[in-house]
């Protein structure tokens, strides 16, 4: 069972990138699927997540408008597309399975973890 995210690169501020978080072993279509970043001296960070049940997008408000999440089932993969990119996302991005995610209190959250895959370094040049 594997999560693998892939995709990352170095790109100037204002550009764009494609992640994708590969599954093998398992299939993603009954996951919830949470994108999560970590930057160097900063805490973990969840971005976005699309749920398995409704394929409904929930999306962290530094991220909202700018990133969008979306899912192929067939190809067992779900894409990250980020737009207008900001030297603040300069991050290790991961994806990984959740039990929930949504919006509580109005804010964006993702948790219950559950598979973690490796991740992919993104680098936003300003």
């Amino acid at each position: 069972v594997q999560l693998q995210a892939s995709g990352g690169g170095l790109v100037q501020a204002g550009g764009s990138l494609r992640l994708s978080c590969a599954a093998s072993g398992f299939s993603l279509d009954y996951q919830n699927i949470a994108w999560f970043r970590q930057a160097p001296g900063k805490e973990r960070e969840g971005v976005s997540c699309i749920s398995s049940s409704d394929r409904n997008e929930y999306y962290a408000d530094s991220v909202r408008g700018r990133l969008t999440i979306s899912r192929d089932n067939a190809k067992n993969t779900v894409y990250l597309q980020m737009n207008s990119l900001r030297p603040e996302d300069t991050a290790v991005y991961h994806c990984a399975t959740v039990q929930g995610c949504g919006y509580r209190r109005g804010r964006y959250y993702a948790d219950g973890i559950h598979y973690w895959g490796k991740g992919t370094q993104v680098t936003v040049s300003s």
